[in-house]
């Protein structure tokens, strides 16, 4: 399948990235969607860490205390991430460093103790999973892919599933989204 290029380009709220383009996929793959309603995954998502943008990373240690910047690896300069780049996470034998031990992510649990909007702490990588993007495409992950996605399943659609997590990050962008995943089950309907 082609991607799809947009009539607009859509600039994430902290300057970095911008979407483009789609891939038609965000339609056609399906997964379980309520992550922490799944009792047999074990968040093995996070089991190779996430990259952080360096601006988040800073939150993140003025949330947590300095001492964690060793949970952080060494910076990636990317224009595509805010700031310019982006530290990777650090992983145990579990996973990411900030995994539960219970289950979930610390930095979105955090957040909700603290009454606090989870998108200040919680990377934006890790809240678009299982949609990605690359030099301005908006596709699925990896892992969704090459099928190594724990929750691929019938439920619904990669887009469906964090369309309100796109609202939050590209204004405007879901209004031509939506159009174009009308478009999309029309033409299944039409086959």
């Amino acid at each position: 399948m082609q991607t799809i290029e947009l009539t607009n380009s859509y600039t994430c709220r902290y300057g970095a990235p911008t979407v483009s383009r789609v891939h038609p996929e965000i339609f056609g793959y399906r997964y379980f969607g309520k992550c922490m309603s799944c009792e047999t995954c074990d968040d093995v998502c996070c089991q190779f860490g996430v990259d952080v943008d360096v601006e988040n990373v800073s939150r993140i240690m003025s949330a947590f205390g300095e001492s964690i910047q060793a949970w952080f690896g060494p910076r990636v300069n990317d224009l595509e991430f805010p700031g310019g780049g982006y530290h990777r996470t650090k992983t145990s034998d579990r996973g990411c460093l900030f995994l539960n031990p219970e289950r979930g992510c610390s930095l979105h649990a955090r957040c909700l103790e603290q009454g606090v909007d989870y998108h200040e702490l919680k990377p934006m990588v890790s809240c678009l999973f299982p949609l990605t993007f690359d030099d301005g495409l908006l596709h699925a992950s990896n892992e969704v892919c090459d099928t190594s996605l724990y929750c691929l399943c019938s439920r619904i659609s990669l887009y469906r599933g964090v369309r309100d997590e796109l609202a939050y990050y590209f204004s405007g962008l879901v209004d031509e989204i939506d159009v174009l995943e009308q478009m999309y089950q029309e033409a299944k309907v039409a086959q």
